[in-house]
């Protein structure tokens, strides 16, 4: 029967095996540890570091203490397989993996649901534009309101002179572009905001470039761009 402090280690070396990522080192109340806060309890945890069962992935520094996010070594896992069942050890992963799985079936589920409703947001705007070329509906010798374009272009392209003066390393996020744009005409629409870029775009004005990551980390989706099959969301002057 292993003692108090030895179980300890297992406990902690059987969640450091399914967690590949790290876990912190030590927990609280928000993310559980790997060993609690006690001072018999640190101890322990160093003496994991020292006796290389467990490898330090990033250490941040706090106001009081160091934070550490730990992961298992060759040297741990064959100390815990000499330890504990192997089979209880496969258990154990295998729920991680279930888990894993579910996350994953969920974020793709939630990027599918984007997918569809940007499709179904660019047919909605393909209709409207349809419905405008069609004869009589606009009226004989007017021009489509620009919503006061005049003004907030060129206020959008001297925020974007100067961002590039200012020498940042990333483009514009729209977001940003569009507060600005605001600024000038209050009553600007992101619909009207997006038809501006697009023009401006067209004129070689400006670059659009596009969001990279997963869809479901966008962090602000309404500004987003939408430009045949791609999502941009970033702007820099040409």
């Amino acid at each position: 029967m292993a003692d108090k402090s030895t179980q300890l280690i297992l406990d902690a070396l059987s969640r450091a095996v399914a967690e590949p990522g790290g876990v912190p080192l030590h927990g609280n109340k928000k993310a559980p540890g790997l060993f609690a806060s006690t001072a018999t309890a640190k101890q322990l945890a160093l003496r994991c570091k020292e006796e290389g069962l467990l490898r330090v992935l990033h250490a941040e520094n706090g106001s009081k203490t160091t934070h550490e996010l730990c992961t298992l070594t060759e040297k741990g896992l064959t100390y815990l397989l000499n330890e504990v069942s192997p089979k209880q050890v496969l258990e154990d992963l295998v729920r991680a993996l279930e888990a894993r799985h579910a996350h994953v079936g969920e974020l793709v589920a939630a990027a599918r649901r984007w997918q569809e409703g940007l499709d179904a947001l660019q047919a909605t705007v393909q209709r409207v534009l349809d419905q405008l070329q069609k004869p009589g509906k606009l009226v004989a010798g007017a021009a489509p309101s620009a919503n006061g374009s005049e003004r907030w272009l060129a206020a959008v392209m001297a925020y974007l002179a100067e961002w590039q003066r200012a020498d940042k390393t990333s483009d514009c996020p729209l977001p940003d572009l569009y507060r600005v744009a605001r600024q000038t005409s209050p009553h600007l629409t992101i619909g009207h905001f997006h038809d501006g870029l697009r023009r401006l775009h067209e004129q070689e004005k400006i670059y659009l470039h596009p969001w990279t990551g997963p869809l479901y980390e966008i962090p602000e989706p309404p500004y987003a761009l939408l430009i045949g099959h791609e999502i941009v969301y970033y702007v820099s002057s040409r």
